[in-house]
């Protein structure tokens, strides 16, 4: 028999005969490695660990401390979920069932069964009893007529319609124990490996997303190899739930959404605009200070636009549909990236303009599916941090790492103490397919993203096939206080649009040639980040960012007065105050204070009215003292300039 060579991720090389899995591969290393192996990435393909290698390879073997690791665990576990269902309920239809950030969950039709949260305790006991039969994940390969036959006797309108829109000879079954389903994998090598399980929720779900479709019943769960993991993790469940956006942000108005307006459309009260303006400002003052120049685009242009941009055939499905005016047609602007494109050609370009960075708090909608909606995470309408950088090649290296740089800026003015830059680079197999076909650019400028990285020394992961359809690019990944993930910011690199749009300038020789176009977000948009800072802080927000920094509770109504003056005082030093007029005990106001998450509290009466002071509480701290107004001042603003300092 043939020997491949399968090469590590250390470079070493060893031979092996075909044939061999990633599972054995370990297992020659070391049997304590191969005990923790979920899965391995395959000439950077993720396969299943008892999948036969026949061809040399480069070879990575995952395990539950690697992301796709963990992606596929938890797609088993969806595997592992319906086959509990079926025990229990006979006949049901099953759409689709991936791994998501956080665990899994199945898009079910009971049809005529009746399914609720309080059935999940029983399903959850029966995934655990299957695991402990150890069954394994068997893949087959088969043909489409053969799925098809499978589905139609069983009655699957779901996977029917899933199977007619896949090629022959690329479909795949996947059985464990009793339990068979459509899946491209992969998959753990069997059930054992699944020592923990919890079912989470029960939501409404639209088959692909649809409205005009069924509502199916979409379970939600999660599963660990240790059941101190997922203690720990229904723990950081419970806090995520006190942080949760949506709670505060009802909580301290800060925005809502009504029925009227739509969907996904936020409407932001006062206390939110006003966080929105402070998040503005500090972008407006670090960009001018790079360098930066603002501008301003509508919020539709003609198809033609997005065209010429190639967005159109890559996001139609997430775009507003179009509108006919005139005999010309419309969109909704989805980006602002074509729009800054024709005001860099409005003008003639010089290579002594370069580099030339537009940036714009540009609103873009986007058409997400109803069922994708969540709080301030998945929206419509989204106002975006968004900036373009014209560079040539010899720039870019500074640019690239300059934007880099600003990031790191606002992670210690936000106190986000981890962070990891995602490098999505492309498919070469892909292109001129979700990828724009020009090898050598591709080559080139993933080149030099790789090299601003590594030369930087931040800290980055290279994901193939995620990259953007023009370019590479590095999505910001954030942690926040008690651990959650979100997703930011983003640093995209563009060698295909200024080619559509024959962007040029006059380099030193007087000759026509392309930029490099770098698309660039620290911020994101203001409806993700307001969304991650709210749960960062759980809505106590810091000084500078507050909303309301002080608010002065005076010891009665007879001291309003006073208390108003001292409120006016303040405005002088640019310090945001309010009044309690209420006739509430002194008590009562400090207490709603705290639960509104008021930085600054300042108790007045009597005494401290005569004697020009005011007897200080912070938020969560308790008493600070008496300052007079002047020395109070110099106080907050050496906090707020703290706070700002980097």
């Amino acid at each position: 028999m043939s020997n491949v060579n399968i090469t590590l991720p250390d470079g070493s090389s060893r031979a092996y005969e075909a044939g061999v899995t990633a599972m054995e591969v370990a297992k020659s290393i070391s049997e304590g490695l191969a005990r923790n192996v979920l899965s391995a990435k395959v000439n950077g393909k993720v396969w299943d660990a008892n999948r036969p290698i026949t061809e040399d390879a480069t070879v990575t073997l995952l395990t539950w401390n690697d992301e796709d690791g963990k992606s596929t665990m938890w797609h088993s576990s969806a595997h592992l979920m319906a086959e509990a269902l079926e025990f229990y309920y006979p006949g049901i239809k099953l759409a689709i069932g991936p791994p998501i950030e956080n665990g899994f969950y199945y898009d079910i039709d009971f049809e005529d069964y009746e399914f609720s949260e309080e059935e999940l305790p029983k399903i959850e006991k029966k995934m655990l009893e299957l695991a402990r039969e150890k069954n394994e994940y068997i893949r087959k390969e088969i043909s489409k007529a053969d799925a098809m036959a499978y589905y139609k006797e069983r009655n699957d309108p779901y996977k029917i319609e899933l199977i007619e829109d896949l090629e022959d000879g690329e479909i795949t079954f996947y059985t464990q124990g009793n339990f068979t389903d459509l899946c491209r994998g992969p998959h753990i090598p069997h059930t054992g490996y699944i020592k923990a399980a919890k079912l989470l929720s029960v939501a409404g779900a639209y088959w692909r997303g649809d409205e005009k479709n069924k509502m199916l019943t979409r379970i939600y769960g999660v599963t660990f190899p240790k059941q101190k993991e997922l203690d720990e993790y229904l723990a950081l469940l419970e806090e995520a739930k006190k942080r949760d956006h949506r709670k505060i942000g009802k909580e301290l108005e800060l925005f809502t959404f009504d029925d009227q307006v739509g969907p996904g459309l936020p409407l932001w009260l006062p206390k939110g605009a006003f966080l929105i303006d402070q998040l503005e400002e500090l972008a407006k003052k670090t960009e001018r200070a790079a360098g930066y120049q603002r501008v301003r685009t509508p919020h539709i242009a003609k198809e033609s636009l997005y065209l010429t941009s190639g967005h159109l055939p890559y996001y139609k499905d997430s775009m507003f549909p179009p509108m006919e005016l005139d005999g010309t047609t419309y969109y909704l602007k989805a980006m602002n990236c074509p729009h800054h494109h024709k005001i860099f050609d409005a003008l003639p370009r010089s290579y002594k303009d370069l580099p030339l960075r537009l940036a714009e708090y540009g609103t873009c909608y986007r058409y997400e599916k109803s069922g994708e909606l969540f709080g301030l995470m998945r929206v419509r309408s989204l106002q975006m941090n968004d900036a373009h950088i014209y560079c040539t090649k010899e720039q870019f290296a500074a640019e690239f790492k300059a934007v880099n740089e600003m990031y790191i800026k606002y992670f210690k003015i936000f106190g986000i103490d981890k962070y990891i830059m995602r490098f999505s680079t492309h498919d070469p197999a892909r292109l001129g397919k979700k990828y724009v076909d020009n090898p050598q650019l591709w080559k080139e400028t993933e080149d030099m993203v790789r090299g601003v990285l590594e030369e930087s020394g931040v800290p980055f992961k290279e994901v193939p096939d995620e990259a953007a359809f023009y370019g590479p690019k590095i999505d910001v990944q954030i942690y926040s206080v008690i651990g959650r993930e979100f997703t930011l910011a983003t640093n995209q690199v563009d060698f295909a649009q200024p080619l559509s749009f024959n962007l040029t300038f006059a380099n030193q020789n007087n000759e026509q040639e392309h930029p490099i176009v770098i698309h660039r977000a620290p911020l994101g948009t203001h409806e993700r980040f307001l969304g991650f800072l709210i749960e960062h802080y759980a809505g106590k927000f810091p000084l500078w960012l507050a909303p309301e920094q002080v608010r002065i509770l005076p010891i009665s109504e007879k001291f309003n007065e006073g208390c108003k003056k001292i409120s006016q005082s303040l405005e002088n030093y640019d310090i945001r105050a309010s009044v309690d007029e209420r006739g509430e005990k002194i008590g009562k106001k400090i207490r709603d204070a705290e639960l509104e998450k008021v930085p600054i509290m300042l108790v007045v009466g009597e005494k401290e009215l005569e004697n020009g002071v005011v007897s200080v509480r912070k938020q969560g701290e308790g008493d600070q003292g008496q300052m007079d107004i002047e020395a109070f001042a110099k106080w907050v603003q050496d906090q707020v300039n703290e706070q700002l300092e980097v």
